[in-house]
């Protein structure tokens, strides 16, 4: 019989304890040098210096092959446009660690420039549910309301947008398209006070003018409305659009020798503007001419969905006539 004591039984397992103690400090040693790189690769990237910052990424996840660490290096590859690459490394850190709020928010990124807004509703949503960082949430919400409003599903579009804005409208891309559902739904007022606040971040865009004087003409508040698409032909004396709408106006107004003239001019360089179509119907009608207003309503309700033609083409056409050859 082989006596043992005490010694010769503690001795292999305190080197057990202290074989395990020094394997978990080295790991806490890599993780925290590899996170002292993604600092500092990050730093790289807010000087615009991606390729810089790929290196010090690079070699974190040599230390750390953790989500956080392949998540950053994403984070160069999408400022280098490399989206193969990209996807690649969000994809490795959402198999790593499937609660990642910023791997999902950067799958629903990807998803949305993949013209795939299901895939992005889908991940946006997990990066909501998992994200604790209200700046992220925010993006997250944005970024479901960019993907909902692709599908068409505008009230829940509007929700995530609004809750992702707040109160701060500084997103101008949220903002235009958050706008564009208000006018889609009828909430014009709504619509205009976004409008007007897109005009102040960025005065020189002929698109807010027009716009914003478009909401003022849904609101019938045409000398306001007239003041803003002037506002927009000072920017591009020819724009089509904002010349559609001040003929509009110029119609509503009395003013029919103006109006024909900016409708022509629109068509001109926009042949397909179905509310400049339905506006030269609208004169034509007014000239008592039937026939050529009737074809212009058959060719504005073809191209799209403009207030005011189904009625007028109920009211002055009868059956619809076919498209003039």
């Amino acid at each position: 019989m082989v006596r043992t004591t005490s010694r010769s039984i503690l001795l292999p397992a305190l080197r057990s304890v202290l074989l395990i103690g020094s394997y978990f400090a080295a790991t806490v040693v890599l993780a925290q040098n590899a996170k002292q790189l993604i600092e500092q690769g990050d730093s790289l990237l807010g000087l615009e210096k991606p390729q810089r910052a790929l290196d010090h990424f690079e070699r974190a996840i040599v230390l750390d092959g953790s989500s956080g660490s392949y998540l950053a290096r994403a984070r160069a590859w999408y400022m280098l446009d490399r989206m193969d690459r990209f996807v690649l490394d969000v994809d490795k850190a959402l198999r790593l660690d499937s609660s990642s709020a910023e791997a999902h928010y950067q799958r629903a990124l990807y998803s949305i420039r993949a013209e795939d807004p299901a895939k992005a509703e889908y991940h946006a949503g997990q990066a909501i549910i998992y994200g604790t960082d209200k700046r992220m949430r925010s993006k997250a919400y944005i970024l479901r309301g960019e993907a909902r409003a692709e599908l068409k599903r505008n009230t829940q579009a509007i929700e995530d947008l609004e809750m992702g804005l707040g109160t701060e409208l500084v997103d101008a891309l949220a903002m235009r398209t958050l706008a564009r559902l208000y006018d889609a739904t009828g909430r014009h007022a709504d619509a205009l006070r976004i409008l007007e606040r897109l005009c102040e971040m960025e005065p020189a865009d002929v698109g807010h003018w027009t716009n914003r004087g478009y909401e003022l003409i849904m609101l019938q508040r045409y000398e306001e409305a007239l003041s803003m698409v002037g506002r927009a032909l000072e920017i591009d004396k020819d724009e089509p659009v904002a010349l559609s709408n001040r003929a509009y106006i110029y119609l509503k107004t009395d003013r029919d020798k103006e109006a024909m003239a900016d409708v022509e001019r629109s068509l001109r360089s926009y042949p397909s503007n179905p509310h400049a179509l339905r506006t030269r119907a609208m004169l034509r009608l007014r000239k008592g001419e039937r026939e050529k207003a009737c074809e212009d309503l058959t060719l504005a309700k073809a191209l799209g969905d403009v207030p005011e033609v189904d009625q007028l083409v109920k009211d002055n056409c009868g059956s619809v006539p076919a498209l003039p050859r």
